[in-house]
């Protein structure tokens, strides 16, 4: 039995998406199940713990959950900037995808998981190329991770992808393992025609695995879909019976009121990436609005390819404030919402709110340790405010990912950086040579 236990910080726990914050609390788990969560007095100790935190002057809250993302893109971080969505993908990064090893993904997943657990972000979806192999970094590091391997219709190996991709997703569902969630990821309505996405949704409800696709990216899937379905994206996808599965929708820019609705009503798991849109001039997604009809929203960073940075905090003040200016609103999308859609809501958008996003008794404890002393984290007027508006992801001091302490003090415990980075490095000139 191993035991975890967390002194002397103020405790965010965001249950039900509730900010309130106590102070003094203590958080114990077990064997990384969280078994208190309260003032230390009515605590009634497991044990001696194993590991001891003093957590004094911190705030101690759940871990950030990255929607969506494409880790290993790590690799091309800095190589295609400043370009439309189309042409980044044709041009710059399918060709050299094409070209990627076991240990180009293997270091450029390494890579992006170091900088996600020094960030705060303790739950992963990935949707990438050569799927073990980035559940293998995932598992060597200790980031809890939702894979699923790209399917994609349009390319000569397209069947192949698909099979590798059912293979491996059957065999972790089948696994059950704590920290491993698979699904199945066909990229997009564009690049998967629909005998392709039906087989999916079918492999997907037997499997009882959720979907992760991108969906309404940009003005040019919406018109994409109009000449080929002849219906706006997500009610195509409607149509096809798509929703049938739980879907993680990434992207969601180009909604329109039907769209919402249907999001809303089939609960489907929204996650809204506003580095990447703002970078590739996608769009603002309509985040408010899906809030409002209670939609399950998340937070994504993208791959670094088109965003450049796996900050969560970054996205979740970038969320708030673009809700400002696109609805013309200063109090859309507050602190607190961003906050949430930062930690439960991107549970809620995996499918994972039944063991993260808040930190509640049952639970697994996948939680940080936010340091408070700085000087930007003053006044105390609202910790809730900083969080979102002057926080960084350096402030975040420990990491801790199924009762696990995988940082420790701004040190990672379970990869070596130097190493890391020198691999992908090597990876990144190889493929741009």
């Amino acid at each position: 039995m191993a035991i975890l236990r967390i002194d002397g910080a103020h405790i965010l726990t965001m249950a039900n998406g509730n900010t309130d914050i106590h102070d003094g609390w203590t958080l114990e788990a077990v064997d990384g199940e969280i078994t208190y969560v309260g003032p230390l007095e009515d605590l009634d100790p497991a044990g001696d713990p194993d590991e001891s935190i003093d957590a004094s002057g911190c705030l101690v809250m759940p871990g950030f959950v990255n929607a969506h993302t494409h880790t290993a893109m790590t690799l091309f971080r800095g190589s295609a900037g400043d370009m439309e969505l189309q042409p980044w993908l044709e041009e710059k990064i399918w060709p050299i995808e094409a070209r990627l090893t076991d240990d180009d993904v293997y270091w450029g997943s390494m890579l992006g998981f170091a900088e996600m657990l020094l960030a705060g972000v303790t739950c992963v979806n990935d949707m990438y190329y050569l799927p073990r192999v980035g559940t293998r970094a995932a598992m060597d590091c200790g980031i809890r991770m939702c894979p699923s391997g790209v399917i994609l219709g349009i390319v000569p190996n397209a069947e192949d992808m698909l099979a590798e991709a059912l293979q491996f997703t059957a065999e972790f569902a089948a696994r059950d393992d704590l920290c491993i969630h698979p699904m199945l990821a066909p990229h997009a309505p564009y690049t998967c025609p629909r005998e392709l996405l039906e087989q999916v949704v079918e492999t997907a409800v037997e499997m009882h695995v959720p979907i992760h696709i991108h969906l309404a990216e940009t003005e040019d899937n919406v018109r994409w879909s109009l000449d080929n379905y002849g219906a706006r994206p997500v009610q195509a996808m409607e149509r096809i019976g798509l929703f049938d599965a739980r879907v993680c929708a990434a992207h969601c820019v180009h909604l329109d009121e039907t769209d919402i609705e249907i999001i809303a009503e089939r609960g489907v798991g929204v996650a809204h990436c506003p580095g990447s849109n703002l970078k590739l001039a996608s769009g603002m997604a309509p985040s408010q609005s899906l809030v409002q009809r209670g939609a399950h929203v998340g937070l994504g960073t993208d791959g670094c390819g088109s965003n450049n940075n796996l900050d969560l905090l970054e996205e979740a003040r970038l969320a708030a404030l673009i809700s400002k200016v696109r609805e013309d609103d200063p109090t859309a999308v507050p602190a607190e919402t961003a906050l949430c859609m930062a930690t439960l809501g991107g549970a809620r958008a995996v499918f994972l709110d039944d063991c993260v996003g808040s930190l509640e008794v049952g639970k697994r404890c996948d939680c940080i340790v936010v340091d408070l002393d700085a000087p930007h984290l003053f006044p105390r007027h609202s910790l809730v405010s900083h969080l979102i508006y002057s926080a960084h992801a350096s402030d975040v001091r420990d990491t801790i990912v199924d009762g696990r302490v995988v940082v420790r003090n701004r040190v990672l415990q379970t990869l070596d950086l130097d190493e890391t980075v020198a691999r992908a490095q090597e990876s990144a000139e190889r493929l741009f040579a």
